[in-house]
């Protein structure tokens, strides 16, 4: 069973005080069979209280506000968590049947429904092309779900620095280069075409001696419904399914239901985000990143500020 230290921080600064600053966060890693967090120490500027439910979504969500005038807001998140997922293969369990009971599943509950529904975009006649060189007639949904990852792992080129956070879908299959985020969005957007459940899944892969990609950064993958299997999580970035090496914190129908950190203040202020972050493995291997964003180029009055959807998920 792996243990991870992980160590999120989000520092926002301000060229001026600001006030009233309301914010939400998503930092808490999701506890299931397979993940258990056995510490967590968060530390927030000013030592809020944070209100905490639970999301439409699953997630654990919490809010805060910070009334008094400040120049600088910071989001320390520390965890330990533990992991036991082997590698998932859902290959070796799913039957032919399978698609029918995805259709039976999904007519029945209006979470699935709601996560199988496409997004609206230009290209797509594009996506009907892509699934249908790539669907089988005798395929299982897994079978599908694993040429569909091979596809985004092969023609799709992994670089940082071409997308940000507000790169529309139309805008990455046009170039068919990107991070994480982006391929997870196309994989979703194929597998809602053909009807199958799947979410936006937030979090971190953890280092190992692969060299995988992202590892170390804030990571994402995307979850399919399998009747006989639940959530499976497959990972086009690297073409993998979910293992061990995964640390989830959010899901949702895609990124911005899982940003980390949100919020808005009141006051004539530019700002400045920056995130670190620092993963590290029993054995004492560590990974590190870090991001500086400019969020905003002109001072208004009430700044409205999706906080850490400036930092893209690598």
């Amino acid at each position: 069973m792996p243990t991870f230290k992980i160590n999120h921080l989000t520092q926002y600064r301000y060229d001026r005080p600001v006030r009233e600053s309301t914010n939400q966060i998503k930092v808490f890693p999701a506890t299931y069979n397979g993940q258990e967090t056995t510490r967590h120490k968060l530390t927030i500027t000013g030592e809020p209280f944070i209100n905490r439910f639970t999301d439409y979504w699953g997630n654990e969500v919490g809010w805060f506000t910070l009334n008094a005038s400040h120049q600088e807001l910071l989001i320390d998140s520390q965890v330990i968590v533990k992991t036991s997922n082997s590698l998932q293969n859902p290959l070796v369990t799913s039957r032919l049947g399978d698609w029918e009971l995805i259709r039976q599943e999904v007519s029945r509950q209006l979470y699935l429904l709601d996560l199988c529904r496409p997004e609206n975009i230009a290209a797509a006649d594009k996506i009907a092309s892509i699934v249908l060189d790539l669907r089988h007639s005798r395929d299982t949904p897994a079978v599908f779900i694993q040429r569909c990852s091979e596809y985004i792992f092969d023609h799709f080129t992994y670089q940082k620095g071409i997308t940000t956070v507000e790169t529309t879908l139309d805008e990455i299959l046009e170039h068919q280069m990107g991070v994480c985020q982006d391929f997870a969005h196309v994989l979703l957007q194929i597998l809602r075409s053909e009807g199958m459940p799947a979410r936006y899944v937030s979090g971190y892969i953890c280092p190992n001696k692969d060299g995988a990609r992202g590892a170390g950064a804030t990571h994402a993958w995307v979850e399919v419904w399998l009747p006989e299997s639940g959530w499976v999580g497959i990972d086009p970035t690297n073409n993998t399914w979910v293992s061990d090496q995964h640390v989830s914190l959010a899901v949702g129908r895609h990124f911005e239901d899982c940003s980390p950190a949100k919020g808005t203040f009141k006051g004539p202020a530019n700002q400045e985000l920056s995130v670190f972050l620092s993963v590290s493995y029993e054995d004492g291997s560590k990974v590190e990143d870090s991001n500086m964003v400019q969020m905003s180029k002109e001072p208004v009055f009430i700044q409205n500020v999706q906080m850490e959807e400036g930092v893209q998920q690598q």
